[in-house]
């Protein structure tokens, strides 16, 4: 049996390569995802609820410009623009976004009221 290579035990698979692509996928999604705080908006979409009552207080959101009830008024004068139609703060008032009005521009108005002391935003089509 000269003719015969000797036997040589067989090689466990090295688990480094399996490692290396573990630790840069854990690195892919470390960078990738984001660590923040997601804000929840609390605005009821209208449309399934009672009747509404009471003087109109339509706050429509442009990209560049809001208007009251049709009149166009300053995002620092919405507060008081707002005070006279308002019986309690907690009259609902009604928001709507007109086209290409971007979401931030909503949520900004929305901020805004809620931080003037209304409770009760209504956001509608």
């Amino acid at each position: 049996m000269e003719g015969l290579a000797p036997i040589r035990r067989r090689r466990r698979p090295s688990l480094t390569p399996m490692i290396d692509v573990v630790f840069l996928l854990l690195v892919f999604f470390m960078l990738a995802s984001r660590f923040g705080i997601d804000q929840v908006v609390p605005l009821p979409l209208g449309g399934g609820g009672a009747a509404y009552s009471g003087p109109p207080r339509l706050v429509e959101i442009g990209a560049d410009a809001l208007w009251l009830n049709g009149q166009a008024t300053a995002p620092e004068a919405l507060a008081a623009d707002l005070a006279p139609l308002m019986a309690a703060p907690s009259d609902t008032i009604i928001l709507r976004a007109r086209d290409a009005t971007p979401l931030q521009e909503v949520v900004s108005v929305a901020d805004r009221l809620r931080a003037a002391g209304y409770t009760a935003l209504v956001l509608v089509e």
